[in-house]
């Protein structure tokens, strides 16, 4: 497994190397020794405390979703499908504050986004079915829910796809100014 820097600060992808034979294929999906040593932090990997699973069809879009308080790190990966991954950098005095990367998760390759706290996240499934998987380091808590909408014309998301179902509270979210004012006032 190969650990990637993305775009976004403290954001890295896990490349698998999946094997593969004529029965089909083998691949190591996490390796907490890896990724530990790649974060620097022994017992990184050890602190994630909570898998979630969502399933979508296609065109759906959930997000842009965050959590208050310390964030709430995350792993996340599609097992089943394609979808188009979004990351939103929150976090003010970050390198990369306000901004925003996309990336294609898929069930061919594997990989995962290793996502720090003070991010928002949000996907459109790309495929009839797509499964997402969660990984997090902190149960989660309802009154630390944050979230911009999906087509907040600020972020200016470009979604590959028309937006299908949206959840009311997704379609109810607060623009990214909103947040942006309540996280750091001089930006």
């Amino acid at each position: 497994m190969r650990i990637e820097r993305t775009e976004l600060a403290d954001v890295v992808m896990l490349v698998p190397e999946p094997f593969r034979d004529e029965r089909g294929l083998f691949t190591r999906t996490f390796d907490a020794r890896e990724f530990d040593a790649h974060l620097g932090r022994e017992g990184a990997a050890a602190a994630f405390v909570q898998d979630s699973q969502s399933r979508s069809r296609r065109g759906v879009i959930r997000g842009l979703h965050g959590r208050g308080g310390r964030g709430e790190a995350k792993l996340v990966r599609c097992a089943r499908g394609a979808v188009h991954d979004v990351l939103v950098d929150i976090r003010p005095g970050s390198p990369t504050f306000g901004a925003r990367q996309g990336f294609r998760l898929d069930d061919e390759h594997f990989h995962h986004l290793y996502v720090p706290p003070g991010f928002l996240h949000g996907f459109q499934a790309l495929t009839e079915v797509a499964d997402v998987c969660y990984r997090i380091d902190r149960p989660h808590d309802p009154a630390e829910d944050l979230g911009v909408a999906y087509d907040d014309p600020d972020l200016a998301i470009d979604w590959p796809l028309p937006a299908g179902i949206v959840s009311a509270r997704d379609a109810q979210a607060g623009s990214w100014a909103q947040l942006r004012a309540t996280l750091a006032p001089a930006h």
